[in-house]
């Protein structure tokens, strides 16, 4: 690909209004954790709109496996499924090369994280984390195990729905996202106190992943489709020079 010296551009203003606030009471640990003050906007600078390049060698080839890259004595207990999308910004435009990480419980709704003390067992087969980049068209896809839901100290019996965590690295810092996604079809969605916190309802239906039967393999795994939208760029509207000038 043939480089060029030219500056990247600026990001778009963040639309909060798709994200939920940050103090949000039914969802008790962000009480202590929220600002207090009002946020301060500041223009972006270089580092906002850079970050940093991955490589595909730097994957190895069962990292977009979860199924497989921790297996050691037999493969992970539970329903197999493929997950995959596309990544783009808001202008539509696909994100390509962009890192997406993954982690998640496992099938009976356990971490493998000596802080989680669930009852269910931990899975010997299962690691519960992965990592994929996008190709060309922004597009990306791994295999997993559909994790369980499990209990949770926010009230007395909350429960979280199944769901995976992502974390995902575009072109610029600015661009960061971590995120989760969840199941249709879920019953526990609709009680969860992290999910009502987004009071956008075309926001929270984005983090539902609908069910893809045209995706799923053969006697194997379903599949779920879950498209990403990250920050966009400003469009280059005007040089800093004047028309004609040397």
């Amino acid at each position: 690909m043939e480089k060029t010296n030219e500056r990247p551009a600026e990001f778009l203003q963040r639309d909060r209004s798709v994200h939920p606030p940050a103090y949000t009471p039914d969802y008790k640990t962000s009480v202590l954790r929220s600002p207090k003050n009002a946020l301060i906007s500041l223009q972006n600078s270089l580092s906002e709109i850079t970050g940093p390049v991955f490589r595909r060698d730097e994957l190895g080839p069962l990292d977009n496996d979860l199924v497989r890259n921790y297996a050691k004595d037999g493969l992970p207990i539970g329903e197999r499924i493929i997950v995959h999308g596309y990544v783009r910004d808001e202008a539509g435009r696909p994100v390509c090369n962009a890192l997406v990480e993954v982690w998640q419980a496992n099938a009976g709704g356990r971490y493998r994280h000596k802080k989680d003390q669930y009852i269910a067992p931990i899975d010997p087969n299962f690691g519960g984390c992965g990592r994929t980049l996008t190709d060309d068209n922004g597009y990306y896809f791994y295999r997993t195990i559909k994790p369980g839901p499990y209990p949770w100290r926010n009230r007395v019996n909350d429960w979280r729905p199944s769901h995976i965590h992502y974390s995902l690295s575009g072109s610029g810092w600015a661009q960061r996202l971590i995120t989760q996604m969840y199941f249709e079809g879920d019953p526990l969605i609709a009680t969860c106190p992290i999910l009502r916190s987004i009071s956008n309802e075309e926001a929270r239906r984005g983090l539902i992943a609908p069910l893809d039967r045209h995706a799923a393999v053969q006697f194997d795994a379903l599949a779920y489709r879950f498209d990403i939208v990250l920050r966009g760029s400003r469009a280059t509207l005007f040089e800093n020079h004047l028309q004609g000038a040397q």
